[in-house]
């Protein structure tokens, strides 16, 4: 294996020389012709950024084959890279025969797949060879290592002792949970992976520490917010794990100067991993009642089985005392958590995601939107990179310009792309319109003329967001009897 790796990366380095004299002997050519024909050469800037687009196409696809290599398919993740290696070499010939484009922008890419390469021989030179030269056009800072697979060994999957296997039982309601993730629900389990595979490095560490199973902790942030760091029930409960705010307050989850915590990936996980812990503590190491407490309160679980000692969750007398909610919570954090450990007994395959993460320092205003409008899609990202964007920087609020100069978490495979594709001063003009463009706001009062039928407790309901002495004092309507008449004009408070 180590030969095939040095072999590699001598075709790399053979690779950058080649490319350092093309970024050279174009020059000359160019000089020589213009010096002969006294013209500029006339510059395809469709060709050129075509050209460009190349470069993180490529970068993606050897990124890809490393993924291969590192999860035991050196044979096909070796094809992969080098195919990669062979069309961005391709380009980078093109480049050196096209007016305007600058070849040193494939030799600093292939700079970036040297620094790729290192991931299989010493993933802990990667941060050292960033940090040495900021070959990724200057904007890249302090990177961290990628977790090029969610790495689960055997001890990850027990809980107290037991496999988690023996723990989760296929029973019915669990196996029609995994065949809903596996249908209709298949796009949020996907989603889920990829919003998680980004917040695994800050979420992990206190499952592992704990020595709960981190298949539990991908069942319930599957399950509650399909990793979406700033999601909000209807309920109040927030974050990717989803707490009330007294529940969040009681771990740990309060304010930090004026941020709420449980949007904070990492705290909300140590915050689960102790909420989780005291309930199976609790309720004798049972996960489904501790998932069903997570679910319903504690105190509705504590008295169940406070009144029914010795049933679990599944018995008759536990199960349909519960809401719907629950019993339907419950099985799916489940069968989550069982694709999480075994996607390929049922033709699952999450897709593999490049989470090495450094900091972007902006060269110009942008909100995240911006952000992440133009830097677009990869084929590792087709709908685009607003969502793991904003779980990166979870205290950035995304209608917020921030200032040039301004520092943020973005994966590194984007750094590349940032000055490509986000220095364009009309674009850049063109995408801010969009995110200074609001939709038209409506009346805060409505004109109502009373019906036959109508009363103030009626016409509240209808209006959904006020109550009768809302409708009232707007109305000098005197209590308790709030008498209206028919033909009567009101004013009615609109939610709109």
């Amino acid at each position: 294996m180590s030969a095939l790796l040095n072999k590699g990366k001598w075709a790399l380095t053979a690779g950058l020389w080649s490319l350092a004299l093309l970024a050279c002997a174009p020059a000359d050519a160019l000089r020589l012709r213009d010096a002969a024909s006294k013209q500029l050469p006339v510059v395809d800037e469709f060709a050129v950024n075509a050209l460009y687009e190349q470069i993180g196409d490529a970068t993606s696809e050897f990124q890809a084959g490393l993924e291969l290599r590192r999860s035991g398919q050196p044979a096909d993740g070796r094809e992969r890279s080098v195919a990669a290696q062979d069309r961005l070499s391709a380009a980078a010939q093109l480049c050196a025969q096209t007016p305007g484009c600058d070849t040193t922008r494939f030799v600093e890419a292939f700079q970036t797949l040297l620094r790729l390469q290192t991931l299989l021989i010493d993933p802990s030179m990667v941060g050292d060879a960033l940090a040495e030269d900021e070959a990724l056009a200057g904007v890249g800072e302090g990177a961290s290592v990628p977790h090029l697979s969610h790495g689960l060994d055997q001890t990850r999957a027990m809980l107290k002792g037991r496999p988690l296997s023996e723990v989760i039982p296929l029973n019915e309601p669990v196996n029609a949970a995994i065949a809903d993730w596996l249908t209709w629900m298949r796009p949020t389990l996907i989603a889920a992976w990829v919003n998680y595979q980004f917040l695994r490095s800050e979420m992990v560490p206190p499952y592992h520490e704990s020595g709960l199973p981190e298949a539990v902790l991908f069942g319930i942030l599957a399950k509650e917010s399909a990793g979406r760091v700033h999601a909000v029930s209807r309920a109040g409960a927030s974050g990717p794990m989803q707490f009330m705010p007294a529940t969040g307050r009681r771990f740990g989850l309060g304010s930090e100067n004026g941020f709420d915590m449980r949007f904070d990936p990492a705290s909300a996980s140590r915050a689960s991993v102790a909420y989780l812990t005291e309930r199976l503590d609790e309720l004798n190491h049972d996960l489904e009642l501790s998932l069903a407490a997570y679910n319903s309160g504690e105190g509705r679980i504590r008295r169940l089985a406070k009144k029914h000692q010795g049933k679990g969750f599944w018995s008759d007398s536990i199960y349909y005392s519960l809401p719907d909610e629950t019993r339907d919570y419950v099985p799916k954090v489940l069968a989550a958590a069982w694709l999480f450990l075994y996607p390929q007994d049922y033709g699952l395959e999450f897709p593999q995601q490049q989470t090495a993460v450094s900091m972007l320092t902006l060269k110009h205003p942008a909100t995240l939107g911006e952000l992440s409008t133009c830097l677009g899609q990869t084929v590792s990202q087709p709908a685009g990179w607003f969502r793991t964007l904003r779980n990166l920087n979870p205290r950035v609020k995304a209608a917020t310009r921030l200032p040039a100069g301004s520092k943020v978490r973005i994966p590194v495979q984007l750094l590349m792309l940032y000055p490509q594709r986000c220095m364009d001063p009309d674009f850049r003009l063109r995408v801010a319109s969009l995110f200074d463009a609001r939709y038209p706001e409506g009346p805060t009062v409505i004109a109502y003329t009373v019906r036959r039928g109508d009363t103030l407790a009626s016409l509240a309901r209808k209006s959904r967001c006020s109550r009768v002495a809302d409708i009232a004092r707007l109305n000098n309507i005197k209590a308790p009897r709030y008498a209206i008449r028919i033909g009567q004009k009101l004013k009615l408070p609109t939610c709109s």
